[in-house]
């Protein structure tokens, strides 16, 4: 039997992200620009045959799945552990009002510490933990089967550093675009990359 295939795509443009606030478990609606990359993701896996639509519980993927499953007839299932990591008292704030509050959390947290807990959040490797078990749970679930997952940047982050055995720790060298498609396959244990950042579909 052919490995589980995970078609991985990031929610589409939040107001957040326009204003590049942290978001973790706190949400903002998508903007026109998101709901338009929602729309052009809907519109491609239209095309596309799956056998499943799952999607983190936050809002700003919620709606990402529900315009893809406008398109597709999927019914959107949510799972909490798809969720973005948690970012405690860094949720809703920029950059520069985290370093300016939290100095110490703030340097910790960009240092890349595996084991570091953001006050009120959560640590990296407590989110790979919980996304890598989720999907690997789904992938058991679907076996030989393509099925659809919309999440977040850090979860695509730590999915290709899992795959890929890059380290929690090292400097990040690639992007995670919104409305991105990226597709990875998993069996008997392994995971492979097959597709990354994938997004013709938003040409306009």
């Amino acid at each position: 039997m052919r490995p589980a295939e995970l078609i991985i795509v990031r929610h589409g443009e939040t107001v957040w992200n326009t204003e590049r606030r942290f978001q973790g478990h706190e949400d903002s609606p998508l903007t026109a620009k998101g709901i338009a990359q929602a729309e052009a993701l809907a519109r491609r896996l239209a095309r596309q045959a799956f056998g499943a639509l799952y999607s983190s519980d936050l809002g700003r993927a919620r709606k990402t799945a529900e315009i893809i499953a406008a398109q597709t007839g999927h019914a959107v299932v949510p799972e909490p552990r798809l969720r973005e990591r948690g970012l405690g008292v860094f949720q809703g704030l920029t950059s520069d009002e985290i370093r300016t509050g939290y100095p110490q959390a703030y340097e910790r947290y960009r240092s890349r510490e595996p084991d570091f807990v953001v006050p009120g959040g959560e640590s990296l490797r407590q989110q790979i933990a919980r996304n890598i078990s989720c999907l690997e749970d789904l992938a058991t679930k679907h076996p030989g089967e393509t099925i659809v997952v919309v999440t977040h940047g850090g979860v695509l982050n730590v999915v290709f550093r899992h795959t890929l055995s890059i380290p929690l720790d090292a400097p990040r060298r690639f992007e995670f675009v919104n409305g991105s498609l990226n597709v990875f396959a998993f069996a008997q244990g392994c995971w492979t990359l097959r597709t990354w950042g994938d997004t013709a579909h938003l040409i306009p």
